[in-house]
């Protein structure tokens, strides 16, 4: 059995795909990117503001599940420029809880918009 998961006041998905979705135990948060919800423009700013709009995005499909980002087991973080790594990893710093998930990191040629970084996520559901 599977659920989709949308965010009321979440961003609408750019294609034919599920923002989230709850199956077998877990939640499986698509790749989000730097768009705010409302407008669907992405933030502008460095990586910093990029990163941080990002991970509110995921933790708006994580609260439509009922789950936090204390939830999170698992998160992939895609960036355009891994020499971005450092900055991101202190604004993710600030987001994660005490004991963070599970994270890969890596550089990718391009991004949906191309935007700076995107995030997917994988929370062990209640």
């Amino acid at each position: 059995m599977k659920e989709t998961i949308t965010a009321k006041n979440g961003p609408k998905p750019g294609g034919p795909y599920s923002p989230g979705l709850r199956a077998n135990g877990w939640v499986f948060v698509s790749g989000q990117i730097p768009a705010d919800p409302e407008t669907g423009q992405l933030v502008s700013g460095g990586i910093e503001a990029q990163c941080a709009r990002t991970l509110e995005n995921v933790e708006l499909i994580l609260d439509a599940a009922g789950l936090t980002l204390a939830d999170v087991v698992k998160t992939t973080v895609f960036l355009k420029n891994i020499g971005d790594f450092a900055a991101m990893n202190e604004t993710y710093g600030r987001y994660v809880p005490k004991t963070p998930p599970a994270r890969t990191t890596v550089e990718v040629a391009r991004l949906p918009r191309d935007v700076l970084i995107e995030i997917d996520a994988i929370a062990a559901a209640k």
